[in-house]
């Protein structure tokens, strides 16, 4: 199910659905709505004045105006703009050679080398769409992702490469007679050990490089003729339910890849280095901004704090991207890691989860500017910023942080945003404590989920698509996500935000890394519980005596209701993107048992 796609003349208005109970217009709505059709001219649509949109363009752009200039950097690995291209169009001859094409799909299960890179052209330029799966599912859930998606060729990084024959023995043995294998390319890879790849190969695996050389460097791709063609699929984490796959248009990738240069202040030329996998939300669109901007993109296979500093200092990075915890991690790094002072400011783009007022005062004081975004895998990645205020620079560093740590207001590529009462749908009041749904309408939100008709039409119910997110709309028009409407503590029947709470946890000088869930609580029903992970400098002799000081801080800067009742010590699970997974942490503070009513 999609939603109702405008003529692409027409002119996207916002409306708000007041009666949701009509289902037909009145005669005067018709002939009032067909004056607004009206244009000055009949001039028609044609192959001089209109093109679809398409980031593909973007690399044959780069190819002709920076032929030499670097365009992607791995270990010893070096190749130009001129390469990239010509590289993308002989994977999607090679493809095309192969019968993929329209109504194709194309897994791609890689960290971030240069291969996964191209994908991002040359699987689309063959008219197949690209799947890039999360490097750190087990094979169960990338069986069902193969096989949901029907994928006919699956490209894998050698060090992957068990990964995908184990999920593939697991679609073959529930398909049984009609299982039929998709092609299997796997990428070698000079920084890594050669056996995984002679393992690969003696299996029946197609080498990279060698399918390249089947295919025609001067291969003449063919733009989408329908901007709505699918150019992406990515699956949802599935931490309740089985994986969704959102699939994304060309349209969309165009705007938000563009989009996310604009907000952002990013030059043409920059030096973008890849801590953010490519596999989470096409690494929120920059594969395809990179190429618009002729910029450098550097691989980083395996993101570490010592790893981000040399970068930064010997390849001349600009700009990159992370969750929370990847700047967490910067912030708390020994200085035998680091490299400072910074030889140049560097622009970072977090999202993922809201970080910590402590984290951005953090990184702001080693040299780092943090643009702050948030956004869904629905909506092409980060499709909100907090827009930063000149004036903003004259307030204290605890205001200004509390001020960054907003969401913010929509990209340019999204037409719409709002917090609403997910029951009338009516914005909720700009007072920043009302609680409401924050909701997307535009180009760019995903065309839908796949083979999904229910998911869909709760995603886009009322005509906009509904994040589950909770969050409050400020005076100034910026949002704020306080929770996950599953996340949401219920104590007393009193609402607790977990976002509000960790945010208090994060400023103990012991915490390194803080996630509060509900526990069961005989008084109160539910009451917060800190699960976290301490600094390596923290003595651990007396956990009591160190939690007593955690709930004592939290006492000082919190309602009373809102300090946790139980603080559990230990690493936090996370995703690939670095997201802590609560699921797990709610099933351990159940397995806790209740907090028990005092006896006294």
């Amino acid at each position: 199910m999609h939603l109702p796609r405008p003529d692409i003349l027409d002119h996207f208005r916002c409306v708000e659905f007041n009666d949701r109970r009509r289902t037909s217009p009145s005669a005067a709505e018709m002939a009032s709505g067909a004056r607004s059709q009206r244009d000055i001219d009949d001039l028609p649509k044609n192959e001089a004045n209109y093109a679809a949109l398409t980031p593909l363009w973007f690399l044959e752009r780069a190819a002709l105006v920076h032929p030499n200039r670097i365009s992607v950097i791995h270990g010893p690995v070096r190749f130009t703009w001129a390469d990239t291209y010509r590289r993308s169009r002989q994977l999607a001859s090679a493809l095309s050679r192969c019968s993929v094409g329209p109504g194709s799909t194309v897994a791609v299960i890689a960290p971030n080398v240069p291969a996964i890179y191209e994908a991002h052209f040359g699987v689309p330029m063959s008219g197949a769409v690209i799947n890039c799966v999360n490097i750190r599912l087990n094979a169960p859930t990338v069986s069902f992702l193969l096989d949901h998606s029907q994928a006919e060729v699956v490209i894998v990084d050698q060090e992957f490469y068990s990964l995908a024959e184990d999920s593939l023995k697991i679609i073959a043995e529930k398909n049984k007679s009609n299982y039929k294998p998709p092609l299997l390319i796997v990428i070698g890879d000079p920084t890594c050990d050669p056996k995984l790849l002679q393992h690969a190969l003696k299996n029946g695996a197609v080498e990279y490089e060698k399918f390249l050389e089947t295919g025609d460097p001067g291969f003449e791709w063919k733009p989408p003729r329908d901007e709505w063609q699918s150019i992406s699929l990515g699956y949802t984490s599935g931490t309740t339910s089985n994986p969704k796959g959102v699939v994304l248009h060309h349209r969309g990738a165009y705007l938000m890849a563009l989009s996310g240069a604009l907000v952002w202040g990013m030059n043409e030329g920059a030096v973008y280095l890849w801590t953010l996998p490519m596999f989470h939300c096409n690494g929120w669109c920059y594969a395809w901004t990179l190429a618009a901007l002729c910029g450098t993109s550097v691989c980083l296979r395996q993101v570490t704090a010592k790893a981000i500093f040399s970068a930064i200092a010997h390849q001349g990075v600009t700009h990159f991207c992370g969750a929370p915890v990847v700047l967490n991690t910067i912030v708390n790094a020994p200085p035998t890691d680091t490299i400072l002072p910074l030889p140049r400011t560097v622009e970072v783009m977090t999202a993922g989860a809201a970080p910590p007022p402590s984290v951005l005062a953090a990184m702001s004081r080693l040299g780092f500017r943090v643009t702050h975004t948030y956004g869904l895998s629905e909506t092409y990645g980060p499709s909100t910023v907090c827009a930063w205020k000149p004036e903003w620079d004259l307030l204290p560093a605890d205001e200004r942080a509390r001020l960054h740590a907003r969401q913010g207001v929509r990209y340019i590529g999204l037409e719409c945003l709002d917090v609403v009462d997910p029951t009338s749908m009516k914005p909720v009041q700009a007072d920043g404590t009302t609680l409401g749904e924050i909701v997307m309408r535009g180009n760019g939100v995903m065309k839908g989920y796949l083979k999904n008709p229910k998911a869909n039409a709760e995603a886009f119910e009322n005509g906009w698509f509904h994040s589950g997110d909770l969050g409050v709309k400020h005076p100034d028009g910026y949002i704020e996500v306080k929770d996950r409407a599953k996340d949401i503590i219920i104590s007393g029947g009193e609402n607790i935000s977990s976002l509000e709470v960790e945010k208090v946890v994060y400023m103990h000088p012991a915490v390194l890394e803080a996630s509060v869930v509900a526990r069961a609580d005989e008084r109160w029903g539910e009451s917060p519980c800190a699960f976290i992970t301490l600094k390596e400098s923290i003595n651990r002799s007396n956990d009591s005596a160190l939690a007593n000081d955690i709930l004592k801080f939290c006492k000082e800067r919190l309602p009373g209701y809102w300090v946790p009742k139980s603080v559990v010590f230990g690493p936090l699970p996370k995703t690939a993107t670095g997201k802590i997974k609560k699921h797990e942490l709610r099933a351990k503070a159940k397995e806790l048992g209740p907090v028990r009513k005092s006896r006294l």
